[in-house]
């Protein structure tokens, strides 16, 4: 589902749209799309939750040589591989995972990345803690930790200050696609999910629930519930037009 709501202070609406599972691709252009008509004012902020199929993704600071699987591993396993915009190293997505891509225009927040970025990871922190998961940040590093394992990756770009891509929290997905790479470019720490943390199942919708609460609360929002498909059909509606992403 996606919900629409406003920031009362600012008189802005947010949408917040739940795709269930999607191929990276998909999730990727709709984003772009998404990019261009926040950029020209033409939609409130929305942010975009997903679980993808396999793919690792690689930024623009990244390394090849941080993928450690081979081309044909890759295709054996169903496992797609993109070079993106956004910042950070190399990472893995895939089912059991809820990733979250923001698409806010920052001037009516902060103009200050450095503080989205705390934002996020607190946002994820509140989250874990509704399950009874102790989070923290690393100072040396982006993202949310449990002990000495990241149980959440966070990787954006921003561009006019509008954000793109985002956050990814381990929630029950498979750690052995982690054993192909070098998470992040980071050698010395390793990768956990909330499942195994504590030994429960975890319902991806009920987590996407609950983080949605928190990403309201930590940006100062409000959401009323409507339904996916209306959305993204008002998306193509008013993208008919060529639309270039900057």
């Amino acid at each position: 589902m996606f919900f629409t709501g406003k920031i009362e202070t600012l008189k802005k609406e947010l949408i917040i749209l739940n795709l269930g599972r999607t191929p990276y691709g998909l999730a990727w252009d709709l984003q772009k799309k998404i990019f261009s008509l926040r950029l020209t004012e033409k939609i409130s902020d929305v942010l975009i939750l997903t679980e993808h199929e396999h793919v690792y993704t690689i930024g623009k600071s990244g390394s090849d040589n941080h993928l450690l699987a081979a081309q044909k591993e890759l295709l054996n396993g169903n496992v797609e591989l993109y070079h993106i915009d956004r910042g950070g190293d190399i990472t893995y997505h895939g089912p059991g995972q809820l990733v979250g891509y923001p698409i806010l225009n920052l001037s009516d927040y902060y103009q200050d990345i450095h503080k989205y970025l705390r934002d996020l990871e607190e946002v994820i922190i509140r989250t874990l803690s509704a399950y009874d998961i102790k989070a923290m940040r690393d100072p040396e590093y982006t993202g949310v930790w449990v002990g000495d394992e990241k149980i959440a990756a966070i990787g954006i770009k921003v561009s006019r200050w509008i954000t793109m891509h985002g956050f990814a929290l381990n929630v029950s997905n498979d750690l052995r696609y982690f054993d192909r790479i070098i998470p992040c470019g980071i050698f010395h720490k390793g990768v956990t999910t909330m499942e195994k943390i504590t030994g429960r199942n975890f319902s991806i919708n009920d987590v996407a629930e609950t983080i949605s609460q928190n990403f309201l609360e930590v940006f100062g929002c409000t959401w009323n519930s409507k339904i996916n498909e209306e959305y993204i059909s008002y998306i193509k509606k008013i993208s008919e037009e060529k639309i270039e992403c900057i």
